[in-house]
């Protein structure tokens, strides 16, 4: 995991990180990176896998579609 360090902070906006992290019952450090993941990854955000899985729900599913399995041996790259 990265670290990030937030210089300049004014002091209000560090209060009111604390008041609204106990609110939460959290530490201010853990109420900032709620902050940051609700801000850009939220929930409503599009996720492909879903959005495929809908789609094909949507034209009748795609359990009859066969796609057969490759079982062949696994080998490492050949740089000769």
């Amino acid at each position: 995991m990265r670290n990030l360090t937030v210089r300049n902070l004014p002091d209000e906006t560090h209060r009111a990180l604390r008041v609204r992290a106990a609110r939460h019952g959290r530490s201010t450090e853990a109420e900032v990176r709620a902050i940051l993941e609700e801000t850009v990854r939220p929930a409503e955000r599009l996720k492909i896998g879903t959005e495929l899985h809908r789609i094909a729900q949507e034209i009748g599913g795609m359990d009859d579609l066969d796609i057969p399995r490759q079982r062949s041996e696994i080998r490492g790259a050949d740089f000769e």
